[in-house]
């Protein structure tokens, strides 16, 4: 395979250019993002198709990663809960060194080839489930170990990589590969290609969440009222969505059901029944 985020940058004498020079070029260098993802919309969109019947049935999402794409994919799938009101442990994280240790960086559990399938055990992963891995390189021994050991036990795997023709995509059933060119600094994948997992996490999950039904028109009708920043929000959709206009009114009705849906379907019913 060629390893195209391990080539040589193609900038020179970086320590000799101006701020202004920098920033340009780097912004340059992000134009690239976008367009490699693109290029592989079918086969996120094919993965995407996937997961959304995994979850219908009842089944889990894993992602499964080391270094930047790895914590890129926690910080995903942490948010989920709260945005769109679904169960923990329907879409996961399993981390190289833990999810616990996050802010550590603990690039050297990678190379161990035992942690990542032994992680998914612990969850009790099962032919229900999928799991996508994570890696920039293609390569990482967490990631490409745990994918084998998936299709050993029929477990349907995907994976999110940044050279073509990698071996964890040969050990994924459904492989997005993102090709963005060699990084500003050499092999620094916490640039171009940590921003295309960004994106592409971004697109995954949303995608999904629509699909799931956790989206009303534009809005996240599912959203957890944790704080009072996010119960404001509720309260204007649900004054959207209803047509009230009072908003002390559309306040208690929203904390009476606990999300706007709730809120919605009962004043649909009561609506219906007049």
């Amino acid at each position: 395979m060629t390893r195209i985020t391990e080539q040589p940058s193609r900038h020179k004498h970086l320590e000799a250019k101006s701020i202004e020079e920098l920033t340009t070029l780097i912004n340059q260098e992000d134009v690239a993002v976008p367009i490699a993802i693109e290029k592989a919309l079918p086969e996120i969109q094919q993965l995407i198709r996937v997961i959304v019947g995994k979850l219908k049935e009842g089944g889990r999402m894993f992602y499964i990663g080391a270094g930047s794409g790895g914590r890129l994919s926690v910080l995903d799938v942490i948010e989920l809960p709260t945005t769109y009101g679904i169960e923990p442990g329907t879409v996961n994280a399993v981390l190289a060194g833990g999810v616990e240790n996050l802010v550590l960086a603990l690039e050297e559990k990678e190379d161990d080839e035992l942690e990542g399938w032994n992680a998914l055990q612990a969850q009790n992963i099962c032919s229900k489930d999928m799991v996508v891995g994570i890696s920039a390189s293609g390569t990482t021994p967490f990631v490409l170990a745990a994918l084998k050991k998936c299709r050993e036990k029929e477990i349907t795997t995907g994976c999110i990589v940044s050279n073509p023709l990698s071996p964890i995509a040969e050990q994924a059933d459904l492989p997005v590969e993102i090709i963005t060119g060699p990084e500003f600094i050499t092999g620094s994948t916490r640039m171009k290609c940590g921003s295309a997992q960004k994106m592409v996490f971004d697109m995954i999950s949303t995608v999904t969440m629509i699909q799931l039904g956790r989206v009303k028109d534009n809005k996240m009708v599912h959203v957890k009222l944790i704080n009072n920043k996010i119960i404001d929000r509720a309260v204007h959709i649900l004054m959207d969505l209803s047509g009230l206009e009072d908003y002390e009114e559309a306040k208690d009705l929203l904390m009476d059901h606990g999300s706007v849906d709730s809120a919605v379907r009962y004043l649909n019913k009561i609506n219906h029944s007049i």
